[in-house]
């Protein structure tokens, strides 16, 4: 059930027009272009005293009024969904997350998700991140492939999440790059925050942003392309993604920060989560994760090899 909460009132500027309704809607008020696409379908948004459409031409002067529904939470349901386990006890569950799906339920979007799969796998989940994101300790990008885990009970979460916060837990991720990298390795220190032009990026940004830190080292040349190793410092959205593109070597196939046409045989991002070192929760002992490359990541390579000679 919604209820309306908030409405919000736009007048569209001469350097607007003729900007589609969405995409207009996406940059003001920050969301994804699925949200804004759901409240235009659901009738929250009207242009002139009319009910808007989502490929609406804007014109110059026209008036939008949106008004924001208030979000209650959903029951997500369990779902029998293939697990690729690396471990598992009372306290946690490590898992391989296949390349493709999304981490968590969201508009538009409530199955098919690594949590409904987990909720069906666990008896139980950590109830800290609620109803839509319970266990889940920290995330993946939906087309980043690899090590991640969760946590079964609150104890254990915060606990994990704490290693995570304060840099105990190590992660180590394999990215495929554009151009030969002239290191052997390096650290980028540059503070991410939103996009100040596009609000579904985000970008090196100087104001409104957060310290991030990643380092690199270079594991195989190819020619026109680079095979690195990533460690993150700090986990910031799309850290690693846009720190390669920020020092001109974006991730391989990235829709969002990298070239838009490329032939690499791969649905997304050329990035993988291969190895997770963490001290359990309840334990204390150290444990290290390794997540092999799958076949898609293994096929960039073997394209990068033959296309740089």
């Amino acid at each position: 059930m919604r209820c309306n909460v908030e409405e919000k009132r736009y007048i569209v500027d001469p350097q607007q027009e003729g900007v589609r309704l969405d995409v207009y809607l996406t940059k003001e008020l920050g969301q994804s272009r699925s949200y804004v696409q759901s409240l235009v379908k659901e009738g929250h948004v009207q242009v002139n005293g009319k009910p808007g459409k989502s490929n609406l031409k804007l014109s110059d002067g026209s008036e939008i009024v949106v008004t924001i529904p208030e979000v209650q939470e959903v029951s997500v349901e369990a779902e029998n969904i293939l697990l690729d386990v690396l471990f598992e006890d009372a306290h946690m569950i490590v898992v391989n997350k296949a390349r493709g799906m999304v981490v968590h339920p969201a508009v538009g979007n409530y199955s098919g998700t690594l949590v409904n799969a987990l909720l069906y796998h666990c008896k139980d989940l950590s109830g800290i991140n609620g109803e839509i994101r319970p266990g889940i300790v920290h995330r993946l990008d939906k087309d980043t492939s690899g090590v991640m885990m969760a946590a079964k009970h609150d104890e254990s979460h915060l606990g994990l999440a704490e290693q995570v916060k304060d840099h105990v837990a190590k992660r180590t991720y394999y990215a495929i790059v554009q151009g030969n990298i002239a290191e052997e390795k390096g650290t980028i220190k540059a503070p991410i925050g939103r996009h100040p032009k596009d609000r579904m990026k985000m970008a090196v940004v100087f104001e409104n942003s957060k310290e991030a830190v990643t380092h690199f080292r270079v594991l195989e040349r190819y020619g026109k392309h680079t095979l690195i190793e990533c460690q993150l410092e700090t986990g910031r959205t799309h850290q690693i993604r846009v720190h390669l593109a920020y020092i001109g070597h974006p991730v391989v196939n990235d829709p969002f920060y990298g070239f838009r046409k490329m032939d690499f045989p791969i649905v997304g991002q050329a990035l993988h989560s291969r190895t997770l070192t963490v001290k359990h929760p309840m334990t204390g002992e150290e444990m290290h994760f390794e997540a092999p490359l799958p076949e898609d990541f293994l096929a960039c390579i073997a394209y990068a090899k033959e296309h740089n000679r």
